[in-house]
């Protein structure tokens, strides 16, 4: 069980690595979109993605002896950045499980704070088993991208200081991909005003939360091809979803058109950069899937980390 009493312990814990972002709004995005929008700003934070609160949170929540002998991570390039940065501020080393495909940008970046790189097949090889023996061979602690409760309450540290950035939310609407993100968002959000209505978006192409939601159990897909790399879990985790199951509104699809297009709308008319991943739910609000009843929405625009070729 994850409460809000964690997010606060992991606002403390995470203090000094993690940034408080910004929130902007446009008058022509909210004039498509026919809702008043506020968007957190987390392509913004440090290593250019909400993933630093989890991986701090976590990181620093080990003892010394154990971060002596390094942490383990697997991820297709945000999550791998934030464990790179946490352990390097935490004075320890990562070794980080990455797919061939992940974005050349997040790699560099990876590699660049000192991270050891491990990569695979996501098509062929299971990262997870690839991170356990690296792990039994370093003894380094694995650092989970979402299914544990230090990660899950680290993210929910973005909701909540969006909540007391913004007053008077209707909604809010993150990313979702293995559920880490969502779900700390929704136990900040229901601690803060137990009526805020919460969403997910996913791609369509993406859509196990979506199909695990409709079921009312966890379903997996095949490995995702979308374009929103951040977002190819195959499953929600075992840990996230009952929360999600439980207090989400709704799971909200959008296509891979749609995600580029409100990328575009990002960049172009708010002068930010914001990821496919990231743009998801800002997708969701820009064509109007969000149903009725709602005025005023927080968006969390999770990541702005990009390959310089997908912009052309």
């Amino acid at each position: 069980m994850v409460t809000n009493s964690d997010i606060l312990a992991a606002r403390e814990r995470i203090r000094g690595i993690a940034q408080i972002t910004p929130v902007l709004t446009s008058r022509s995005f909210n004039s498509e979109a026919g809702l008043e929008v506020f968007f957190k700003c987390e392509n913004l934070q440090l290593g250019g993605a909400f993933k630093i609160r989890g991986a701090a949170n976590f990181v620093n929540s080990l003892a010394k002896e154990k971060l002596r002998q390094g942490v383990v991570a697997f991820s297709s390039g945000n999550h791998a950045q934030a464990v790179a940065i946490a352990a390097k501020r935490a004075g320890t080393h990562a070794t980080v499980v990455m797919p061939l495909d992940a974005p050349k940008a997040k790699a560099d970046a990876t590699a660049a704070y000192g991270a050891h790189i491990v990569r695979y097949n996501r098509f062929t090889e299971d990262r997870e088993a690839l991170a356990r023996k690296v792990s039994e061979e370093t003894g380094g602690e694995t650092v989970p991208p979402f299914d544990h409760p230090l990660i899950i309450a680290g993210q929910g540290t973005a909701a909540a200081e969006l909540l007391e950035q913004v007053t008077n939310l209707d909604a809010l609407i993150t990313p979702v991909g293995g559920g880490g993100l969502l779900s700390g968002t929704v136990i900040a959000a229901k601690a803060f005003n137990p009526a805020l209505r919460i969403f997910g978006a996913e791609p369509t192409l993406a859509n196990d939360t979506f199909l695990s939601f409709q079921k009312g159990s966890i379903v997996s897909i095949p490995v995702p091809e979308t374009i929103a790399d951040g977002l190819r879990a195959p499953s929600p985790g075992k840990l996230t979803f009952p929360i999600i199951q439980q207090n989400v509104e709704q799971i909200i699809l959008v296509t891979e058109e749609e995600i580029l297009a409100a990328m575009k709308f990002l960049l172009v008319r708010l002068k930010i950069l914001v990821e496919p991943s990231g743009a998801v739910p800002a997708a969701a609000a820009l064509f109007r899937k969000l149903p009725a009843g709602i005025g005023k929405v927080g968006v969390i625009l999770s990541g702005g980390n990009v390959d310089f070729p997908l912009l052309f």
